[in-house]
Order: structure tokens, then sequence, then C-alpha cells
């Protein structure tokens, strides 16, 4: 009896997952070249802004320590 309830939630389980991933995927959209150059820019700033912490980070650890 529990190992056929276990089945019944993994099924029931995995198709709502399914279904909810199917449900994201019709209403995402393409982004057009402007929006895809703008997150290209931002996600690149990002990085370059992350990177130069660390670096900073680095500079301060080797001058105090």
């Amino acid at each position: 009896m529990e190992q056929t309830q276990d089945a019944t939630s993994w099924k029931y389980k995995a198709r709502a997952f399914i279904q909810g991933c199917i449900r994201v995927i019709k209403i995402t959209k393409k982004p057009d070249a402007f929006e895809f150059k703008t997150i290209v820019k931002v996600s690149g700033l990002g990085i370059l802004i992350i990177g130069l912490l660390g670096f900073v980070v680095q500079m301060i650890k080797l001058l105090f320590f």
C-alpha cells in the first residue's frame, strides 16, 4: 500500500513539474537585438566589477599581510 502511494506521489510531482516547465516555456520570448545587447553589457559590467573588487582585495591582502 505504501509503495503504491510513493509511486503515485512521485508520478504526480513529476507531472506537476513538467507542466510548470511547459507553462514557463510558453510565456517566455526571445529577446530582440537591443535587449540582448543590454543584457550582455550589464552582465559584462557586473563581471568586471566583481573581478576588480577581487583584485583590490588581493592587493590589500598582499600589502598588509
